[in-house]
């Protein structure tokens, strides 16, 4: 079945909100819509909608015009298998002692490694992308150093592939956490799926915000974005031990400086700092 897509981009987060409420109740409505801010700092909102039909230009005109939005550009995809395309695009990822495989990769699991199923249609979060990648091979080094991770916590875990990563090389359970409800019964999926079930628990909660989550940790994983990272710094140091590790990403290369910084007031220095692509990750840990 052919898809056609509108996307605009407008000011402001409420706005953005607003037009794709007003997208939901068009007659002739969309399967879906999606708004996200654009993160470049420029202050835009990006609104997408999807449809099965060539969707109303007049009407798509009047909402943008109506919102102080670019005109929607409309355009017809392809019909495409996305999960089957994502299966022959995304090969397994091996970050260190790590493999990353999806269920028809599960006869390239090599011998010696810590393998962690992660299914392709959830692609991010397989360690395909920068920032987890990034993450694993921070936990990796930190493992080659002799650290060993007690209480540990992926704070916006998604798939909660770092979680089972720290909970596949210790042996005391790890928490994670997400602040979407979608995220955390894909993250129990994976774990029903890897048998790590009773050996991370997760919650939904924004940062820290939850009874299971007070701390203190050796080791906190936080792979979200620049803002987020930045506004949880006293609050993640605050749970963090003494000499305890935090492991950062979601970092654009050009926004690490502004991180590390705050970071660094807050009572942490730079352990290590990893570029791939345009995504950095930083290991940072807490002064005595």
């Amino acid at each position: 079945m052919p898809t056609w897509t509108a996307l605009t981009t407008l000011m402001g987060k409420t706005p953005a909100e607003r037009l794709g409420a007003a997208l939901e109740e068009l007659e002739d409505a969309p399967t879906g819509v999606g708004v996200f801010e654009v993160e470049d700092g420029s202050g835009l909102w990006e609104v997408g909608a999807y449809f099965t039909e060539v969707p109303d230009e007049t009407a798509l005109m009047l909402l943008a015009s109506a919102f102080e939005a670019k005109p929607f550009n409309i355009s017809e995809l392809p019909e495409t298998d996305w999960v089957a395309h994502v299966r022959r695009e995304l090969a397994p990822v091996e970050a260190g002692r790590f493999f990353v495989y999806g269920s028809h990769d599960a006869d390239k699991v090599p011998q010696g490694k810590h393998a962690l199923l992660i299914e392709a249609a959830m692609a991010f979060g397989t360690g395909h992308h920068g920032t987890t990648l990034g993450c694993l091979r921070a936990l990796d080094r930190l493992a080659d150093a002799g650290f060993v991770g007690r209480n540990v916590v992926d704070v916006g875990c998604g798939t909660a592939v770092l979680a089972m990563g720290a909970a596949a090389i210790w042996s005391d359970p790890v928490m994670a956490s997400d602040i979407d409800a979608q995220a955390v019964e894909v993250a129990q999926a994976n774990l029903a799926a890897n048998d790590m079930t009773d050996r991370v628990h997760v919650v939904e909660a924004a940062g820290f915000d939850h009874r299971d989550l007070s701390g203190p940790y050796d080791l906190i994983f936080a792979n979200i974005l620049k803002g987020p990272l930045m506004a949880l710094a006293p609050d993640l140091t605050a749970r963090l031990d003494p000499e305890g590790y935090a492991i950062l990403s979601g970092i654009l290369n050009e926004q690490a400086d502004d991180v590390i910084d705050i970071y660094a007031q807050c009572g942490n220095s730079l352990a290590h700092r990893e570029q791939i692509g345009e995504w950095t990750t930083l290991t940072l840990q807490k002064k005595p």
